[in-house]
């Protein structure tokens, strides 16, 4: 055999043993990162594979392109309104955060392992940022959820933090290597790294999905690889102008993930996929870096320094940047101090120390290595028990089996989505016509026990039934919630997006499909709610009113001058607030008009 040979049945035979490891993370409740680290370990020179790999120029390059791509894919997996309701606790984690972190953790380093106070800073900016690859392998493929807002925040923190991280690891290898080092150039480095990929980010977010929508290539195949290219672009062309590439990848990725896309589910499979082959080459290639020896040799030092980091750094970082700022339960906070999860990103950083000849490399690469297998191990493998012991954990979402697009029409507004109706399901026993389906949606068809149903109002929804369902892009998250568990099995409905529903919709149907808890008599109609406030006579569109914790909007009214279509909107919280406050300051002011402008009566004269 050629040796390009012999490496395609290596790389194969990992990639096999990595692919069945993850189905084994699932069942032994260890994350999947630490079982690809292992294996690559024992693939090391010290395991029984005997590969020998000390090239760790190979290694930063294999690990910057595979974080590059799963930011990406986090990317395109996160929705604007999340950005939204947390960016501003989410950027102060991911940069004050992280410089707590760093100097907590490089005291103990500095005290523990008897080294320089830069060297110990330097292991502490290392292993400062909390990884996004970890992250988002073990919230997206967990079976526990979390409130939307806890995380969104976790996972927006771990997107985002990379450039602070490079900025402190950069400053102190540059600060030992010469101790007069020029701090501010050091401090425009960091500004430019995020200005410049925030900036590029967007920028080529937008100009990715201007592209992937207008471009008309040959293959539906190609829109993939389109896209993909675009990440790449993305990274080199603000990498090369002194932008944090790793940011800007991670903004376009969201850029384009909350704009519309021609083949959006097969772009979001092929990414999907791109982003476990990289998770399980990435932390392969880390594991046969490193030699369980030597790991061994410096196990107490590191299991302390370890310590300090998840039970004083993290906690003392989120307690200092947002307890001040932010009125968070602690339960919150004490979760969002547990989860600061280390992976590849630290044992990235520690190649740069051996790259460059830092002094203690050697030793500084083992200490973090150690650090981010107990850290994977502790804090990742107690994940679930923790957010169930706070009083976080909500049931997952079940996800549809399939989504089929129509790719015959490139620029349809809709989609075709293939549900798994399982006993828990609000439409499990119902006839297709009980079921309160928001306006232009259509289920197309039912398969039961490889038998096709064409549906009909008479016809009954199963458990175990496939229904294939057509909607518009806009209906997804409602029918997501027919279609899915009971009330404490279902997420919360999407804020800022407006639902189509028809006007005959009931406020009882409302309350049981969508979970929405109106005080409001559930045999009332929509057309009845917005006729007793609008002018019910002549009922006009786009005439709004507040509902409860909705907006509803006359959409369209048929011949007869009923209303037929509504468009829903769900308000956040503290508009909510307001809006109540604003009721009763006009009750309130209501009653003062008119004590103040009725009839004085004159007491009657005793006789």
């Amino acid at each position: 055999m050629f040796f390009v040979d012999q490496l395609i049945l290596v790389a194969g035979v990992l990639l096999l043993i990595g692919i069945l490891s993850s189905k084994i993370s699932a069942r032994v409740g260890v994350p999947v990162l630490v079982l690809f680290l292992l294996l690559g370990m024992l693939a090391g020179s010290e395991g029984v594979g005997g590969l020998a790999f000390e090239d760790y120029k190979l290694a930063h390059g294999i690990g910057t392109l595979a974080l590059a791509l799963i930011l990406f894919d986090g990317g395109l997996s996160t929705h604007i309104a999340d950005v939204r309701a947390v960016w501003k606790p989410a950027m102060l984690l991911a940069t004050v955060g992280v410089l707590l972190t760093a100097v907590v953790t490089g005291l103990a380093a500095y005290w523990v392992l008897d080294i320089t106070l830069l060297e110990g800073m330097l292991l502490g900016s290392i292993v400062g940022s909390t990884d996004a690859a970890a992250v988002f392998s073990i919230l997206r493929s967990g079976g526990t959820g979390l409130p939307k807002r806890l995380q969104a925040t976790l996972e927006i923190e771990s997107g985002s933090n990379d450039p602070m991280a490079i900025f402190l690891t950069i400053g102190c290898i540059e600060a030992i290597a010469q101790p007069t080092a020029d701090w501010s150039a050091l401090l425009t480095l960091f500004l430019m790294q995020m200005v410049l990929g925030g900036i590029f980010g967007i920028g080529m977010g937008y100009a990715g999905a201007k592209l992937v929508n207008r471009v008309e290539l040959g293959a539906s195949g190609l829109y993939p690889v389109l896209t993909c290219t675009i990440c790449l672009l993305t990274f080199g062309i603000t990498a090369q102008i002194g932008g944090s590439g790793f940011l800007a990848v991670y903004l376009a990725g969201v850029t384009m993930g909350n704009s519309r896309l021609v083949y959006r589910s097969g772009i979001l499979g092929y990414h999907d996929a791109a982003a476990w082959l990289c998770q399980i080459t990435m932390f392969v290639v880390l594991g046969l870096l490193c030699y369980p020896s030597q790991l061994m040799s410096v196990g107490v030092q590191s299991l302390i320094i370890c310590v300090v980091l998840v039970f004083i750094a993290r906690p003392v970082a989120v307690l200092v940047t947002l307890l001040p700022f932010f009125r968070m339960r602690w339960q919150e906070l004490t979760f969002l101090s547990w989860v600061g999860l280390k992976g590849a990103v630290p044992i990235t950083l520690a190649t740069f120390p051996l790259m460059l000849g830092t002094p203690q490399a050697p030793l500084l690469f083992n200490v973090v290595f150690f650090i981010v297998v107990v850290s994977a191990l502790v804090q990742g493998s107690s994940l679930s028990m923790v957010a169930r012991w706070l009083g976080l954990s909500t049931p997952m979402i079940p996800t549809p089996a399939a989504t089929l697009e129509i790719s015959s029409l490139r620029h349809v507004d809709g989609e075709v989505v293939d549900y798994l109706v399982d006993s828990a399901s609000r439409a499990a026993g119902r006839k297709v016509r009980e079921l309160a389906m928001p306006d232009g949606v259509v289920i197309a068809m039912v398969v039961r026990d490889d038998q096709i149903i064409p549906p009909q109002g008479r016809t009954e929804i199963r458990a175990g039934d496939h229904v294939i369902v057509v909607l518009r892009p806009g209906s997804r998250p409602l029918v997501d919630q027919v279609f899915g568990g009971h009330e404490e099995g279902c997420g919360e409905l999407p804020m800022s997006i407006e639902f189509p529903l028809r006007g005959s919709t009931t406020i009882g149907e409302m309350q049981e499909f969508y979970g929405l808890q109106l005080d409001v008599p559930a045999d009332t109609t929509l057309d009845e709610v917005l006729r007793r406030r609008v002018d019910r006579h002549r009922p006009a569109t786009n005439q709004a009113m507040r509902f409860g914790p909705l907006v509803l909007r006359i959409r369209s009214i048929n011949e007869d001058g009923e209303i037929e279509r509504v468009g829903m909107t769900i308000l956040p919280e503290h508009e909510i607030a307001n809006y109540e406050h604003e009721v009763n300051a006009a009750d309130h002011a209501q009653v003062a008009e008119i004590a103040a402008t009725a009839p004085v009566v004159a007491p009657p004269k005793a006789s």
